[in-house]
């Protein structure tokens, strides 16, 4: 009897995997954007909510139809940003959205950014309900859901798929650094950064949309898990790979944007800074990209490094000083990130680092990116002809840049 149970267990798992990867594969073919409810717990709008702040700012993959903080229930996302109105809503829990919703949405997205290795149990059991309510689950941790036996039971039983973003390619498939890189023969610009959270991300994003819709082709290659959950089509999670390999990622990665889409421009995320003692991923970054210029993100405001209350901040100085000194390449200008500002002191910075560094400098959500494209025009003059006469126009005139502005300056900006 019970090699029967077994088997009969067996061919109802089988049948329920097939029914899996037939939805996969629809879900593949349909070409739409896939609804998604995002956790964000106490953390919205906070630093380790940066994942989260990000898909409600952009996603080319998922529709987000709310996100679940129950210490901003009933408020607005983009609102809660300091942004224009979004018109997504912020839930209290997985029962209060989808008894508001009109639909179960189609993913859950873990949308927390947190130090801690595993997460509560009280996470766990949300994620749970999320999966008996037929939701397949995203996740950008380093605890690997798929890999959990009670989750990989419960989505086999409820026919749904987890992803783990983090969670690197096989070994075979995993590259060495092999020099490739120098047949890249369009300008490869790294965005990088003096912390974590300041900003990095929303800073390529907002430029990778601002050069494309001027008629510059540009490719942003990721290399964390937020901007791949974004839909960014080239990268990998720096951070979750073998050391020995992320130098090979990165340039594998800007090699083959480079040949696939054939670019005006690749743009490059950076991770963490040069500078941080706990972090290596932008070293990586730097070394396998060999960017053609950098454009540097730094929080002037901010005191202390994220998550690390006794290491003091670097200055955007010191960090120009020594990324040229271990690179031979050059920042070629500084964008910020307005957290603990009002619009005065932002503007005083500006025009502080503008005269005594020499180097462009902007908020790219207050101001656009119309400096970014000038100096990047300026350096490499090919990517100016690209641009039409209209188009210039509209730059001038200051139109063409992030589509959402900030109400509040004191509003923290992160990813």
């Amino acid at each position: 009897m019970q090699i029967q149970q077994r088997t009969k267990n067996l061919i109802i798992n089988q049948e329920r995997i097939a029914q899996q990867e037939f939805r996969s594969e629809k879900n593949c073919n349909t070409g739409q954007k896939k609804t998604a409810l995002v956790y964000c717990e106490n953390q919205f709008g906070l630093v380790d909510g940066k994942t989260a702040a990000a898909l409600v700012r952009h996603s080319e993959i998922y529709t987000i139809v709310g996100v679940i903080d129950s210490s901003l229930t009933g408020k607005d996302a983009g609102e809660e940003l300091g942004e224009e109105k979004s018109g997504i809503p912020i839930f209290a829990n997985l029962d209060d959205a989808l008894g508001k919703l009109a639909y179960i949405p189609d993913f859950y997205i873990y949308g927390k950014a947190p130090l801690e290795t595993y997460i509560p149990n009280n996470e766990r059991l949300m994620i749970l309900e999320a999966m008996e309510k037929g939701m397949d689950i995203i996740s950008g941790l380093h605890q690997f859901f798929s890999e959990d036996p009670e989750f990989a039971q419960v989505a086999v039983l409820n026919g749904i798929q987890i992803k783990d973003i983090r969670k690197p390619p096989l070994l075979k498939d995993l590259h060495l650094f092999t020099g490739q890189i120098s047949e890249v023969t369009v300008p490869v610009i790294a965005v990088l950064g003096t912390d974590c959270a300041c900003g990095k991300m929303t800073t390529a994003v907002e430029l990778n949309k601002t050069l494309n819709n001027l008629g510059i082709k540009s490719v942003l290659v990721a290399t964390g898990q937020t901007s791949l959950m974004q839909g960014a089509r080239y990268g990998v999670s720096t951070d979750a790979l073998i050391s020995q390999f992320v130098v090979g990622e990165v340039e594998n990665s800007v090699v083959q944007a480079f040949k696939n889409e054939s670019p005006d421009i690749i743009l490059v995320e950076g991770q963490s800074a040069i500078s941080h003692p706990a972090f290596m991923s932008s070293l990586g970054i730097l070394k396998g990209s060999m960017p053609d210029g950098i454009i540097l993100q730094h929080p002037p405001a901010r005191k202390f490094r994220c998550d690390f209350p006794r290491l003091a901040m670097p200055s955007a100085e010191s960090e120009i000083k020594l990324i040229e000194t271990i690179s031979k390449t050059k920042v070629i200008a500084i964008t910020l990130s307005h957290e603990d500002m009002d619009d005065h002191g932002i503007l005083k910075v500006i025009e502080d680092y503008e005269k005594k560094l020499q180097l462009p400098t902007t908020d790219v959500l207050n101001y656009g990116c119309q400096k970014l494209v000038q100096v990047l025009s300026k350096n490499f003059p090919k990517l100016e002809h690209k641009i039409t006469r209209e188009n210039y126009k509209i730059l001038i005139n200051g139109k063409v840049q992030s589509d959402r502005h900030l109400k509040d300056k004191n509003e923290i900006v992160h990813a």
